[in-house]
């Protein structure tokens, strides 16, 4: 991943979190939301769904655990960057690098479970809407926000 993806990554997940605190009912529509679009890009039969939605929310759950480690841990010391000594700011980076090899190997883990129940082929749809998911909903939120300006 290069470090533009890591940053833009960053900030998408430091804006979700702060979203997430402020509006927990708006994010559990985006859940609702999110399920419905990957349930219709997929389309998983009874037997996959049965096997794939479980595991998708185990992984997403842990996903958000990370998350929320990791901005309690490392993000939130992020704004007093400026203030850190050298030494500290080398242990916050080495923490950051840390979480993000963590959330790598749940993302491999969770391909390759997934994998065992769909598809290849399918697999990579979802990683493709998923993307496509959160296109959708920067470009909503954009527009809202430009329409209300």
């Amino acid at each position: 991943m290069t470090n533009s993806k890591k940053l833009m990554l960053v900030v998408f997940l430091l804006a979700t979190t702060v979203f997430y605190a402020q509006h927990k009912p708006d994010w559990d529509k985006i859940k609702t939301l999110k399920i419905a679009f990957l349930t219709e890009r997929l389309s998983l039969n009874t037997q996959e769904a049965q096997a794939f939605w479980p595991i998708y929310n185990a992984y997403e759950a842990e996903r958000e655990k990370l998350r929320n480690k990791s901005y309690n841990d490392v993000r939130s010391k992020l704004k007093d960057a400026d203030n850190l000594s050298e030494s500290d700011a080398a242990k916050l980076l080495s923490q950051y690098l840390a979480y993000e090899e963590e959330e790598e190997e749940l993302d491999k883990k969770f391909l390759l479970n997934v994998k065992g129940v769909i598809s290849a082929k399918k697999t990579l749809l979802l990683l493709r809407s998923e993307e496509d998911f959160k296109r959708q909903l920067i470009k909503q939120y954009r527009d809202k926000h430009k329409n209300n300006k």
